[in-house]
């Protein structure tokens, strides 16, 4: 990896004039849509409201009347009121909506002029001021402009305040950026066989030889244990199209080769999300989905397992005569074992480990005695070795079987 010591704005960069623009476009589709969800309510309770009168209506022109053994007056009244209650408080909650009906209700305010009141009869007069002293006091267009002058300070306060501290930290402080070395990862993709010369997935024909499972394993292997290392790094999102596009596609492809089908035909069967049956029929998924690679985040960096574990080395599983022997990983007592000859990658692509002109710098490389080794395996060894969950490390390799 990668370090740097940066300002906190480049960890933490503000946001771009695009970006608030989607995200004040974002709250506005937001509500809209609760407005919606709003006039929904109250129209289904309309509808609701208006077949209940009118059934009631049909019934008492047909008869003389209801006649009920109880009274349902109160019952009635009570859910009217928590009706009325709850509009009420809806509409007096919002502060543009009463300074929108106080300028309704005093546009056109005629009756203010004296020429007019004197005309008019006194009764009338002071039912008009008592009115207009009501919607004063409870639709005050001084209060709603008030408190809207109010919050938009308070806004306007808070986004300086940030900007201020922002701009402190940066002149103050330096933070540790961890980077994954992008150029690296790129270069052993290619190395590995999984894009071409322009940069396009493609097959690896070894692989044709192993089992579907096998094959999807040994991509989700190198993908999780590169997803798992570079979790903390700022440019994960680059490590993610990696294995979300280049290594999802170059297995699509593989799998295609082996069974000389197409492409759209392997994705139909397996789907993007490579999904294969186990023993039981149910489909398993040991890949990463492409909505899991979208949802990773930054995590903390703890006790990494070794990042090229099955990338250096394949398993091909051979058809021997030779007796069943017990499991060589460690503290495994199984014998329904495998035999499975080791073929490592530097030996597969003909490169010296030590060229860092054609090896990846800084990238592991196993010891060239492990080479066409035989090694018995049960099915859960196995399937670790190649999702990456152990290493060679984790096996007894000095208990390998010497098959021709």
């Amino acid at each position: 990896m990668e370090l740097q010591a940066v300002p906190p704005s480049v960890l933490h960069p503000p946001m771009s004039e695009k970006a608030i623009r989607a995200r004040k476009k974002y709250l506005r589709q937001k509500e809209v849509k609760a407005l919606e969800l709003k006039n929904a309510r109250e129209r289904n309770r309309k509808k609701l409201g208006l077949k209940l009168l009118s059934h009631v209506f049909k019934k008492s022109k047909q008869s003389d009347g209801f006649k009920f053994s109880f009274q349902i007056e109160n019952e009635v009244r009570e859910i009217f009121q928590t009706w009325a209650d709850e509009v009420v408080q809806e509409f007096l909650g919002s502060l543009e909506e009463r300074w929108t009906w106080h300028r309704m209700l005093t546009a056109g305010d005629f009756l203010s002029l004296r020429h007019i009141r004197d005309q008019l009869p006194q009764e009338l007069v002071d039912s008009y001021d008592k009115f207009q002293e009501q919607v004063d006091k409870h639709l005050s267009p001084v209060k709603a402009r008030k408190a809207l002058e109010e919050e938009g300070r308070k806004i306007k306060e808070e986004e300086e305040r940030k900007y201020a501290e922002r701009t402190v930290d940066d002149l103050t402080k330096l933070c540790m950026k961890v980077s994954a070395p992008i150029e690296l990862v790129r270069k052993a993709v290619k190395m590995a066989g999984f894009t071409n010369k322009m940069g396009r997935p493609r097959p690896i024909s070894i692989l044709t030889s192993l089992e579907d499972a096998d094959i999807i394993k040994w991509y989700a292997g190198v993908g999780r244990r590169w997803l798992d290392f570079f979790c903390c790094c700022h440019n994960l999102k680059m490590v993610k199209t990696v294995v979300s596009y280049h290594l999802r596609f170059s297995c699509i492809l593989t799998l295609a080769e082996k069974h000389e089908a197409t492409k759209i035909e392997c994705i139909r069967h397996y789907t993007k999300d490579l999904k294969v049956p186990d023993l039981n029929g149910n489909e398993e998924v040991h890949f990463p989905t492409e909505k899991e690679v979208k949802m990773m985040g930054d995590k903390n960096l703890s006790d990494p397992k070794p990042v090229d574990g099955a990338l250096s080395l394949l398993l091909i599983r051979l058809a021997s005569d030779e007796p069943s022997h017990s499991c060589i990983g460690h503290f495994c007592d199984k014998t329904d074992t495998v035999m499975y000859r080791v073929r490592l990658l530097q030996n597969i692509l003909n490169v010296n480990p030590a060229d860092e002109g054609k090896w990846v710098p800084r990238m592991s490389a196993i010891h060239e005695s492990l080479n066409q080794m035989c090694l018995p395996l049960c099915s859960d060894h196995k399937s670790d070795l190649y999702t990456g969950k152990i290493t060679l490390q984790d096996l007894d390799c000095t208990s390998h079987v010497n098959v021709d």
